[in-house]
């Protein structure tokens, strides 16, 4: 389907005009020769090019501090480019090649950011026209934010066009270095000029839940404290730190997922009580967290957090929200589970609840578990699901990668799916206090309680998810499992 084709069903909102990067523009991306950048950024970058969605004869440049050459460059940022064996992407990336080139130099000093300006002035003067565009992507660790920032705007800042910088989380560690990291880059660069990346954000499912909500007449009638009896949002991972500890024991799990949601201001800071915390230990063959030499022998960090928040607004006064993350868990999984609330009682004895589960990952999808009668001569009451699984339904389909989406909005400079300051601001305000209690600053910082690596979770799980009034399936319904294999 060509993607210039008029289609129905769009958003009038989102769909007014924004200030598009179209020609004569460079995508810089900072941290070129890191993990980020070469799984991430450049696979991303390379999609958008193979289906003609970058701007007209655009031009990548890559920096960082790693000293190499033009073919280790190259090498580098097409190791994690999908089918690259084949022949149609082969052609493809030999072009994509020629188009990206390399600048080494440090994230402090003056004399390299000339340097990186002058290679730009370079390309340049190969444009047409007056414009000069100029898009920098921080694939960069949060430690060099600010002088990164600082040193683009006095030496690389185009002055004949548009100039935009993508920022990636962690933003801060609480509400007192948010407000710092925010208040230097404002000191440089405005907020229409800063998009601010949390990949969840750009993640296909994420984005359908504004049509699934809005779209739908028969669910915006049940979408309140009314009928929605608790909401389960998931963020489930099979592997440990593997190594990273070291950074995970910094910035925990809570920093590491639970805190870049988009959030409401309605929402009070959370409570110590609504809290479970877990740290996995040795199973299945499997190192414990502690076990892993780049952690502290004695950390009390937590691998896995259940938290509870109350939005106080007449929609969902009384509904809680509980957000669960974890590492070493049994699997892969993210996804929001609503959780609705008994039917009336009198006509059906121990009847299962309805759901609306929206599978982020793997596999998109989106069930609606409902009761029916049980086929054949006995009228009773069976759970079973609505299943639109995306693989299935739109099977010839390209869902994009997060990053893709995300970029394209930049250069399109709709901040949509961004993180503006004022959202992070109120999610910190949010997630602080219970973050210093974790660490200790406000008296003896809280012991985890352990779990087996490869397991659903702590024991204590299922009673803190209880305690908010969710109930568990009926024990003759199984849900939908998703076969990884396929994936």
């Amino acid at each position: 389907m060509s993607r210039n084709r008029a289609m129905s069903g769009t958003i009038p909102s989102m769909e007014t005009a924004h200030q598009q990067l179209r020609d004569n523009t460079i995508i810089i991306v900072l941290g070129a020769s890191g993990d980020l950048a070469k799984k991430k950024t450049y696979p991303a970058l390379f999609s958008l090019y193979s289906n003609q969605y970058l701007p007209t004869g655009v031009k990548i440049v890559g920096y960082a501090r790693t000293k190499m050459d033009r073919a280790e460059y190259h090498k580098r940022i097409t190791s994690y480019i999908k089918n690259a064996d084949e022949e149609t992407v082969k052609t493809k990336l030999e072009e994509f090649k020629e188009l990206t080139t390399y600048v080494s130099g440090g994230y402090e000093d003056d004399e390299s950011f000339r340097n990186l300006n002058k290679t730009l002035e370079e390309i340049e003067s190969g444009f047409q026209g007056n414009e000069r565009n100029r898009l920098f992507y921080f694939a960069l660790p949060p430690s060099v934010f600010i002088p990164v920032a600082q040193h683009l705007k006095a030496t690389c800042y185009s002055k004949s066009g548009i100039n935009r910088i993508i920022v990636e989380k962690p933003f801060g560690k609480d509400l007192e270095s948010a407000r710092v990291l925010l208040g230097s880059l404002k000191q440089h660069w405005g907020e229409d000029e800063t998009f601010r990346i949390d990949h969840y954000l750009g993640k296909e499912m994420v984005k359908n839940i504004l049509v699934l909500r809005f779209a739908n007449i028969a669910m915006s009638a049940a979408w309140d404290k009314n009928s929605i009896s608790n909401v389960q949002i998931t963020f489930k991972e099979p592997f440990g730190t593997e190594g990273r500890g070291g950074y995970f024991d910094e910035f925990g799990i809570i920093r590491d997922v639970l805190q870049n949601r988009e959030v409401l201001r309605a929402i009070p800071p959370i409570e110590r009580e609504d809290t479970l915390l877990g740290q996995y230990v040795a199973a299945n063959g499997k190192p414990g967290y502690l076990d892993d030499d780049t952690v502290p022998h004695n950390s009390v960090c937590p691998t896995f957090a259940a938290t509870t928040l109350w939005i106080h607004n007449p929609r969902w006064e009384g509904v809680p929200f509980i957000l669960k993350a974890g590492k070493a868990l049994n699997e892969a999984k993210v996804e929001v589970r609503i959780q609705f609330k008994d039917v009336t009682q009198g006509i059906f004895k121990d009847i299962s609840r309805n759901e609306l589960v929206i599978r982020i990952q793997p596999q998109e999808a989106v069930y609606l578990k409902l009761n029916v009668k049980t086929p054949g001569l006995y009228t009773r009451a069976f759970p079973t699901e609505m299943d639109l699984t995306y693989k299935r339904r739109f099977a010839d389909a390209a869902i994009p990668e997060a990053y893709e989406s995300l970029i394209l909005d930049a250069l399109k400079g709709d901040h949509s799916n961004f993180v503006r300051d004022d959202e992070l601001d109120v999610a910190w305000k949010i997630f602080t206090p219970i973050l210093h209690w974790i660490e200790g600053k406000n008296g003896p910082a809280p012991k985890p309680v352990p779990y087996p690596y490869g397991s659903r979770g702590p024991k204590e799980l299922d009673p803190f998810i209880q305690k908010y009034g969710y109930k568990r399936s009926s024990e003759g319904y199984t849900w939908p499992v998703t076969n990884t294999s396929l994936l």
